[in-house]
């Protein structure tokens, strides 16, 4: 039952020869690698105006700081792409940051690089189907008490997805991914439109959901505190920009021409609608409601309800955002395995995450998110406000160590035009060390700490792992001096009652070695002396040891007799046979006792004990 509700739900296993057919064309690499950074825009311009909304909503519709703003962003923007387009020519089988650090900085900014891209992903998966939600919420605010669990459903909806493989899951968001766009673009083109003939506002919400100004008229020091903690929060946007460098083997051949450009399309479609969204969001005196706030809607959804009214377009486009933020999600499901996967091979993380599962994707990796994430929507009641502060430090950390990295390896190989390029990247790496610094100074009350102290937490797991293979490999590895010895075996088969389940075990356990013991644990005097007379008969020969439990237990009489069976030789393997039936149907189970799964798992423990089950069937 459980193997038909896999291949129902997953699909069958395929081959390793369709992992080729399995890799995706541009059209479909671009709502698996580019969801999560074009999705942003559905919140970093909103992310933006609660920043500055503090000072006062006159500061937001009087002056164009929220322009500014985004324009300094998409120009961060073109920087870190460009940065980015070298680095997949420069790594084609993938990595990003994590690979471009290790090789060129060393192994801990390569650690450092990947456990902040990999805290990045989980906050993604968690920011995005939060964001999906809150957008939902805006046209059917009446499940906003089922918030946690609708998120938590589109969380394992997405996990489910990527279970069936990198090529399902990107034909099954391509139609959300490009109906946001081009929604996206229409509503910027018919805003921009309306600016420049008739003009256009948007209502003002009702004062009690608009968060409360706390620096009304704040200047000079403050102010420009203030300024730059909005600019953090709208770095958000740039979420996600890694991804593609990431994933460069999941492209069709040419991979790293096609990867290159699936970023650049990203980057354009991501710099117009950001703009827009800002500049109509300025223009149109937009002001921010809180999230929890009776009657809440996004900064999108109140430009879209100005421009179009509650008609149809309305709700396709609210439908496509929402459709667009869950889903973004994919960006992580298709990233974070893939980097699981080339940290395990370097044996920085457990070896599980390695593994290719039969569809061809990594599935630990997958599910390992999806709990993650899960926990974290719920820990933070999958409110976005209070994940942003977390989520684009690790990011931008991890973009200073790729983009230095890359200057580093451009200037050692000299090739031709690596001035430019090495200005390029150095200049990236420049700005995104001061964002990601402007990010933890700002946000660091508000939770930023969190992640600055994850980040060193991670490293140091990922080194204890790291030392553990190591360790291993050096004591596991053959030398001239390594070569077969004779090993001593002694084997005890317990018998708890003399019966046809039993003899397969005893006539298994003559075949181990020479020195074979039946072991009996005394819990009622009357079955022992039942099985003393039996044994005579069917007992093939062997030794009876009777152990007696003064409490009726048989793991502490098993324990104590194997302690003394080592004192007698004390280089000796002790195996353990366990006999068992098995019933013809399941629920027979339920009515005996399952005391040698007990003994197993007791045993698991036990140094050079080795336990064997021998299974007699009982016919229905």
């Amino acid at each position: 039952m459980l193997i038909w509700l896999r291949r129902l739900l997953i699909g069958s296993p395929l081959p390793s020869s369709r992992a080729m057919h399995e890799r995706l064309t541009k059209i479909l690499a671009l709502p698996v690698f580019a969801s999560d950074a074009i999705s942003s825009v559905a919140y970093a311009t909103e992310e933006i105006l609660l920043g500055l909304v503090i000072l006062g909503t006159t500061v937001i519709t009087d002056t164009a700081i929220t322009l500014y703003i985004a324009l300094a962003i998409v120009g961060l923007l073109v920087i870190v792409a460009t940065s980015y387009r070298q680095t997949i020519f420069a790594y084609p089988g993938g990595g990003g940051s994590y690979i471009v650090a290790k090789d060129n900085l060393g192994m801990y900014p390569g650690l450092v690089a990947g456990a902040s891209i990999m805290i990045d992903y989980v906050l993604t998966v968690a920011v995005s189907i939060s964001s999906g939600v809150a957008a939902i919420l805006s046209f059917i605010p009446q499940y906003q008490p089922y918030t946690v669990w609708i998120a938590v459903g589109a969380v394992a909806f997405i996990a489910l997805a990527n279970l069936r493989g990198m090529r399902e899951s990107g034909t099954l968001f391509a139609l959300p991914t490009y109906t946001f766009v081009a929604t996206a673009l229409i509503l910027v083109g018919i805003g921009i439109y309306k600016m420049l003939t008739t003009g256009f506002t948007v209502p003002p919400p009702p004062a009690s959901a608009v968060p409360p100004p706390v620096h009304m008229g704040a200047s000079g020091a403050l102010f420009l505190f203030i300024v730059l903690r909005a600019f953090a929060s709208g770095c958000s946007a740039m979420t996600g920009t890694e991804a593609i460098s990431d994933g460069v083997p999941a492209f069709r051949p040419p991979e790293s021409k096609n990867a290159a450009a699936t970023l650049v399309a990203m980057a354009i479609l991501l710099g117009i609608v950001f703009l827009g969204t800002a500049f109509l969001a300025w223009k149109a005196q937009v002001i921010p409601m809180s999230q929890t706030a009776e009657g809440y809607q996004t900064v999108f959804s109140q430009i879209a309800s100005a421009l179009v009214g509650r008609s149809w377009f309305y709700y396709l486009f609210q439908g496509a955002t929402a459709g667009i933020l869950l889903l973004a999600a994919n960006t992580s499901f298709a990233d974070f395995p893939r980097l699981g996967s080339i940290m395990a091979r370097d044996r920085f993380l457990p070896r599980q995450l390695y593994n290719v599962g039969d569809r061809l994707v990594f599935s630990n990796g997958i599910i390992l998110l999806a709990l993650i994430a899960s926990g974290l929507i719920i820990v933070f009641h999958g409110v976005v406000n209070s994940l942003i502060p977390l989520y684009a430090i690790g990011v931008f950390l991890s973009f200073t160590l790729s983009q230095a990295g890359m200057a580093r390896r451009l200037a050692k190989r000299k090739e031709q035009g690596w001035r430019v390029r090495v200005a390029i990247s150095s200049l990236g790496a420049t700005i995104t060390a001061i964002v990601a610094l402007v990010q933890a100074i700002t946000k660091f009350t508000e939770g930023a700490w969190i992640v600055l102290v994850l980040i060193p937490a991670f490293v140091y797991f990922f080194s204890k792992i790291h030392t553990h293979y190591i360790e291993l490999g050096n004591q596991l590895r053959l030398t001239p001096e390594d070569k077969f010895t004779h090993i001593s075996n002694i084997v005890l088969v317990l018998t708890p009652s003399l019966h046809r389940g039993v003899l397969p075990a005893l006539e298994y356990a003559k075949g181990l070695s020479p020195d074979v013991r039946a072991i009996h644990i005394e819990t009622d005097p009357i079955d022992t002396n039942l099985m003393e007379q039996r044994w005579e008969r069917w007992g093939g020969g062997l030794p009876l040891i009777i152990l007696e439990s003064q409490y009726r237990t048989l793991v502490g009489p098993l324990l104590e007799y194997l302690a003394e069976v080592k004192k007698e030789k004390p280089n000796a393997v002790v195996t353990v046979v366990i006999p068992e039936f098995v019933p013809a149907k399941w629920w027979h189970k339920l009515l005996h006792n399952q005391s040698g799964l007990l003994l197993k798992f007791v045993l698991l423990f036990q140094r050079n004990i080795v336990t064997v089950n021998v299974r007699y069937y009982v016919s229905g």
